[in-house]
């Protein structure tokens, strides 16, 4: 059968409105509707918490360079996970280390004795990394400290006794993330520890108590150092009893399917003490390559919102944008899937980011599939687009299909489907600049986890990056692009019929 070729674009132009513009690459590049510093480095999200009606976002920040180097924590306020106000840097550098990564809690019950005036405290808890004595070749320059605030997480005061836990001596001794374990009555840290996640009890915050550890060779993924832990759990219904299911998320660099950094899980329970996996083989939250060390807002109750690093280590420090890099995924609604008697981690979009719908437009599917069954080559709509957008498909029983997005000088990234191998896909070895590294022109896929008949893709685009959630999240990617001129056209191609049930383009306000 003759490759079949529909073409479907936009009925309206949309104007961006960018934020603080400086040079060619970021009026390029920088996006419309995810987070990015105002300028130089960042990586890892940290110390996010949700505390009276605002989400805070610390992350990993070099606030003199656009590349890595001494670490802060950069800090920036929202009241909706979307329109972004940046603040003056949290925490700084000081005697013991640089700020690495790490994670904030509300101390409700004012455990740590931080708490002025009846009213709860923040609480950092972040790893401290001594460059010196990294040089020096010493095994002692990663501890954990902690910090505090009282004004809502407008300033900070480190604790007069960091670092809370000491190295034992290990080089790779990391990124704590802490939450209150109402069974036990104490607080549970996750720190990542070379081939493993230890886990550390604490009545205070101040002291704290090894529990357990697990991991090592057998248990995922170890081409690198298991980075960024978190664990979270869900409530579920089986066998007419309630029961909680955790899951331990870890990143780890490199390693991921494809290429570089990537964010494995594990399902099993957890009694306050010990991680109990149900299966040691990994499960990976984002088969993409640019979604790296996510964990979730602290203080949100059963909901859980997680943003992820939208880079990877193996380009993160060249990729072309010049004055800043990196950004935040958007951030997911998490939730538990049982498909063929297993669980999996599903990631959707945050149900907020529809406040930014400017047009809808749902295209005329009559048309759409006569023209497909007849075989015609093309159907114009009209001839503008520009990101950012959101597009869903409903597709009955689809064996094959790309979506493309292309520009005028032939860039294209296609994002798409096939049956035969049941993978999605992103492919982006077209799709502009990419001769900064030999990884970066790539092929990636993602399994499909699901067998249902129909298949459901919600698209996010952005000025320099994709992001796929199929099957209500089931199967994601997130991918960076960087054409040279904007991408203007989408054409949905397929070998065969594709009956589709739904087609809506989403023109998608900026958040700056």
């Amino acid at each position: 059968m003759k490759k079949i070729i529909f073409i479907f674009l936009v009925l309206f132009k949309l104007d961006i409105v960018s934020a603080q513009i400086v040079t060619p690459n970021e009026l390029a590049y920088r996006p419309a509707i995810h987070f990015t510093p105002k300028a130089n480095w960042m990586n890892d999200p940290n110390g996010m918490v949700f505390y009276n009606g605002v989400y805070h976002l610390f992350y990993q920040h070099n606030p003199n360079a656009p590349v890595w180097g001494p670490m802060h924590w950069g800090h920036a306020t929202s009241k909706d996970l979307l329109h972004w106000e940046h603040q003056p840097i949290g925490i700084y550098p000081d005697s013991i280390g640089t700020i690495f990564s790490g994670s904030a809690v509300l101390d409700i019950n004012n455990t740590s004795g931080f708490g002025k005036n009846g009213k709860a405290p923040l609480v950092a808890i972040y790893t401290q990394h001594n460059m010196d004595a990294e040089k020096a070749g010493r095994d002692d320059y990663q501890n954990q400290s902690i910090a505090y605030s009282n004004d809502e997480g407008k300033t900070w005061t480190p604790y007069k006794g960091n670092p809370v836990i000491h190295t034992p001596h290990l080089k790779d001794f990391r990124d704590p993330k802490v939450f209150w374990h109402a069974s036990t009555q104490h607080w549970v840290m996750s720190l990542a520890v070379g081939p493993f996640v230890e886990f550390y009890s604490s009545s205070n915050l101040k002291q704290w108590k090894k529990e357990s550890q697990v991991g090592g060779e057998g248990m995922g993924v170890h081409d690198g150092n298991w980075e960024c832990p978190d664990l979270i759990s869900f409530d579920v219904i089986e066998q007419g009893k309630k029961k909680q299911i955790w899951i331990l998320i870890v990143n780890v660099n490199p390693g991921a399917p494809n290429k570089g950094s990537g964010t494995q899980y594990f399902v099993g329970d957890f009694d306050g003490h010990h991680f109990t996996p149900y299966d040691k083989k990994p499960k990976w939250m984002d088969y993409g390559p640019d979604n790296y060390a996510g964990v979730t807002w602290s203080n949100t109750g059963k909901r859980k919102v997680l943003a992820g690093w939208m880079s990877n280590w193996l380009y993160a420090q060249v990729v072309p944008t010049e004055k800043w890099r990196s950004g935040l995924t958007i951030p997911r609604e998490l939730s538990l899937r049982k498909i063929d008697n297993a669980y999996f981690l599903a990631s959707t979009p945050i149900k907020e980011l529809k406040a930014l719908v400017a047009k809808e437009q749902n295209l005329n599917l009559a048309l759409m599939n006569q023209s497909l069954i007849k075989e015609t080559s093309a159907v114009i709509l009209d001839s503008q687009l520009i990101a950012p957008l959101r597009i869903n498909l409903n597709m009955e029983q689809a064996k094959q299909f790309d979506i493309v997005l292309s520009n005028t000088k032939g860039e294209q990234v296609i994002i798409g489907y096939d049956a035969s191998l049941k993978q999605y896909y992103i492919d982006r070895t077209q799709s502009g600049v990419s001769s900064f590294h030999k990884d970066f022109a790539s092929y990636n896929f993602a399994p499909r986890i699901t067998n249902a008949n129909q298949l459901n893709i919600d698209l996010i685009i952005d000025k320099a990056n994709v992001e796929l959630f199929a099957d209500g999240g089931l199967s994601v990617m997130t991918a960076l692009c960087f054409p040279t001129t904007p991408y203007t056209k989408i054409t949905l191609r397929s070998n065969e019929h594709v009956q589709l049930s739904q087609c809506k383009i989403s023109a998608l306000k900026s958040i700056w």
